[in-house]
Formats: structure tokens, C-alpha cells, sequence
């Protein structure tokens, strides 16, 4: 591959030429690090708290990017990224190559054998199905663009089924039809309907696939774009919050907000109107997408507590805000795609990102490689030293990228630069040499440099790309 260099690799140069003076020394590894009883190399419980990583940073309350410039650089990877779609661009028709162009990303043959919950094989018959299941041949040369709005945290599925495939007899966890989530609020495309018509193909901000219908509310586009608008609004700023129980609307009763979903706040209702039977002086009057008995867009006041984790607008982008996001996370089982009702790598990242405004492409691949953001790119030719030297540039978080996987920069201790990351599991040597292998499957804390790649090389060497969010 052709090596890159692009204005974040300059950048980096730069910081490394002016940072090595003062950093390389001071944060050169000089012993291994310690096996604490929980077996996770190098973590102490202290380092469990953004507190500890906090007090490590001078400049921790220092704006990273303001809000404009996050508009800036928003704007920008709508305009540069292929994987991200500005929907309100969209023309007033779709093209049946495109809407085909789409949905065969996925419908297609597994190359290898895959299995079900249960373990076993999964005959060719049922992907036989599948592929009619999609309706490909009764996609229109030509249709009128469709609008909607997710009203509920909903599942992305390569297919249109909620049936669990993995690539593995014995693996109950990376389901490979598991593509994303859609959260309550998000604008979508509505593209085609699937053969039992259960479910719709949708393009989302940052990505395109199936999802249940009943999760759906189709609407004009003025409408499903003037509630993305609404001011004022709240930003969820905890790894999630839940509306009020009500039995009077129960499609808005304790429904999830992920972290960074925006909601627009009904500031005019009148304290003597009660909500869905309840007097709202103790919460957020809210309003929130419905979908009604036939499918059509509708919305409704809903009660978000004040004892939610919210903010009345994105939160300011600095490395103290960074770490104490990361960590509201920690402990959250891994969900693959979205799965479990967690997050995967990417979707961790995304997320945090998001409680600023800022807006990341959805997969670890896409965020290694987009033109839009300050990057730099390593390939074979970059040796174990230079991407050594590049680590000691590392600030607070910065992404680091290997094959399939992202984390995210908290600082450094004892000489070694540590992430936060959504991972199933490191492999390490200990101080025999002998690789131990430690099952996660959750947000953890973690050194960066003495993790093994598939148990043999170091994470260094295995390095695509490091993002960095900044001017």
C-alpha cells in the first residue's frame, strides 16, 4: 500500500520534534510492567478513575476544538467521507442502482461456514432465504426518497432478520448480522422493504442496513429534519438515560437516550399541564418521535428525570471532559455492532465524541482510514522505533488504530502511554515470557505497549493509523 502523508502526519512530526526534548526520556519504559491479582498487566485500581488521569494533565481544562470549529470539521467529513451521507442532500429520488448498489453489500454468500446460537451449521437453504428475504429483483428503477425518524433504539442487521450467525461453532458473542443501532431521534432514508415486509433498508448519517419497521416513523422531510434542528434541546452526557415510566404512553416510557443523543425540551409547557398523568416540575419536559398505528410520524411530550446525566448543549471539548466520558463507560459488557445494548470499539469512541458534537464515520475501519480528520498512517516501512516514537506524542485522546480495533488515549504512567477501549480480551508476556491471555469482553484500562498482537507481536508493530481530534 502506498504510504500516506497527510497534514496530520506533519502535525505529528512536528509535535514529536518539539515533544521528545521533554517526553521521550521521562516516558521511555524502563521494566516491565507489574501483574496486579486481577491479572490485567500494568493496572492498578487507582488508574480505574478518570480522576487519577486527570490530575496528570496541565492543561486538562484546556478547549481541544470549539464549537465552531467542531461544525467546521463536521462539515468537512460530510463533505469528504463516502461513508458518511448527508441525508438533507438527498435527491427527491432514488435510483434503483443505488438502492441495489446498497443492499448488495451484504446480500451475499458466506464465503466460510457459519453457525447458529446453538453451534451448529447453518445449511445453504436458510441463506437461500435470506437472499429472497431481501427482494432485491423488486427494487424500482426509480422511487420517491422516503423519510423517517428512529423512535427507538433499534438493531442494524445485514439481513432482514433478528436470527444470530456466527463464524464459529463455539462463539456466542460477534454476531455477524449485527451490523450497528440507530438511536431514538436519528434521521434515516427509508430505501426498500423487505419480501415479508417486516422490515426497511435504511441510510442513516453514518450507515446503511436493515431494520424492524416498528422502529420507524416515516414522515416529510421538513418534519424529520426541523425536530433534528429544535432548539432548545438536551444532550445525553451519561452512557445512557431513561425517560419516565408511564402507563399512559408507554412507547416513551423509560426509553433509552444513549450518551450524546440529542433532545429537543418543550421549555414553554406550562408547569400546571401534567404529562402523561404526572406533574413535570421534577423533570424535563421532552418531546419525542412516535410512530403511530400506521406507521407515520408523530411526537409527543415525554418526561426526562433531572437527576439524568445531561447537558443543555454539547459539552466542551477538553481532556478533562475526554477522560471523565471514557470512563462513564467502564465496565460496560462488549457488544459487537451495537449488540447487548452496549457498544463495540468504534461505537465507544463514537460515542464519547459525540457528548462534544463531534461527529466520527461508525466503523474502526472508516475512522482509520477517512480523508476528513488529522491522521497519520503507518505501513511496513514504518519499523518498531519510529511507531515508538510516535506514541510518545500521544495526548489524551487520541485514537490509536490496529486491524479491527480502536482506542482511546489517557495518558501515560511509568513511562507507558494507557487507553480505554471496548475489547473482548488482551494477550501479553509475563515476566517468564510465556503469553497469558485475559478475557475481558467489556471497557477496560489497559497499557498500550507490552499488548500482543493475535498473541505474537506487539500491538506497535500492528499500528494502521492514530486519529487525532484537532485543529
Amino acid at each position: 500500500m502506498k504510504k500516506m502523508r497527510t497534514q496530520g502526519t506533519v502535525f505529528i512530526h512536528v509535535l514529536v520534534v518539539l515533544g521528545c526534548l521533554a517526553a521521550c526520556t521521562s516516558q521511555a519504559p524502563t521494566h516491565a510492567p507489574a501483574i496486579p491479582p486481577n491479572a490485567v498487566v500494568g493496572v492498578r485500581e487507582p488508574q480505574l478513575k478518570p480522576e487519577f488521569w486527570i490530575a496528570r494533565e496541565s492543561h486538562a481544562k484546556q478547549i481541544v476544538l470549539d464549537t465552531q470549529q467542531i461544525a467546521e470539521q463536521n462539515a468537512r467529513l460530510a463533505q469528504l467521507d463516502p461513508t458518511v451521507h448527508d441525508l438533507g442532500k438527498f435527491p427527491a429520488a432514488l435510483s434503483g442502482s443505488d438502492v441495489r448498489g446498497w443492499i448488495g453489500k451484504y446480500a451475499q454468500y458466506p464465503d466460510e461456514k457459519m453457525y447458529d446460537e446453538a453451534g451448529r451449521e447453518i445449511e445453504r437453504s436458510v441463506f437461500d432465504g435470506l437472499m429472497q428475504s431481501v427482494a432485491l429483483e423488486s427494487v424500482p428503477g426509480t422511487q420517491p426518497t422516503r423519510y423517517g425518524l428512529v423512535v427507538k433504539r433499534a438493531d442494524l442487521r445485514s439481513f432482514p432478520t433478528p436470527m444470530r450467525v456466527f463464524d464459529s461453532a463455539d462463539d456466542r458473542d460477534i454476531d455477524r448480522f449485527q451490523e450497528s443501532a440507530l438511536f431514538p431521534g436519528t434521521p434515516v432514508v427509508i430505501a426498500h422493504q423487505s419480501l415479508d415486509g417486516n422490515w426497511w433498508f435504511v441510510v442513516s448519517p453514518l450507515y446503511a442496513a436493515w431494520v424492524e419497521k416498528r422502529f420507524i416513523a416515516e414522515g416529510p422531510a421538513e418534519a424529520v429534519f426541523r425536530y433534528t434542528r429544535k432548539t432548545p434541546y438536551l444532550v445525553v452526557t451519561g452512557a445512557t438515560a431513561k425517560t419516565v415510566f408511564t402507563p399512559v404512553r408507554p412507547e416513551v416510557s423509560e426509553l433509552q437516550l444513549d450518551m450524546g443523543v440529542r433532545v429537543p425540551v418543550l421549555a414553554d409547557w406550562s408547569s400546571a399541564t401534567p404529562v402523561n398523568g404526572q406533574h413535570p416540575y421534577t423533570a424535563h419536559v421532552i418531546e419525542l418521535p412516535v410512530r403511530a398505528a400506521d406507521g407515520t410520524l408523530q411526537f409527543t411530550p415525554a418526561l426526562l428525570p433531572r437527576t439524568a446525566d445531561t447537558s443543555s448543549d454539547y459539552l466542551p471539548l477538553n481532556r478533562a471532559n475526554l477522560l471523565r466520558q471514557g470512563f462513564k463507560f467502564l465496565g460496560e459488557r462488549y457488544g459487537w455492532g451495537h449488540s447487548y445494548n452496549a457498544r463495540d470499539c468504534s461505537g465507544f469512541v463514537s460515542e464519547v465524541y459525540r457528548s462534544f458534537g463531534v461527529q466520527l464515520p461508525r466503523n474502526s475501519r472508516d475512522q482509520s482510514q477517512t480523508p476528513a480528520l488529522n491522521r497519520i498512517s503507518f505501513t511496513k516501512a514504518d519499523d518498531h522505533e519510529r511507531r515508538l516514537e510516535v506514541l510518545r506524542s500521544l495526548e489524551v485522546g487520541d485514537l490509536i488504530y490496529i486491524p479491527g480495533h480502536v482506542m482511546m488515549v489517557i495518558g501515560y504512567d511509568q513511562g507507558m502511554p494507557y487507553v480505554i477501549h471496548d475489547t473482548t480480551g488482551i494477550s501479553y508476556r509475563d515476566g517468564s515470557g510465556e503469553v497469558r491471555r485475559v478475557v475481558l469482553n467489556g471497557v477496560s484500562v489497559t497499557p498500550f505497549t507490552p499488548l500482543l498482537f493475535a498473541r505474537k507481536d506487539p500491538f506497535v508493530d500492528h499500528i494502521t493509523s492514530i486519529l487525532r481530534v484537532r485543529p
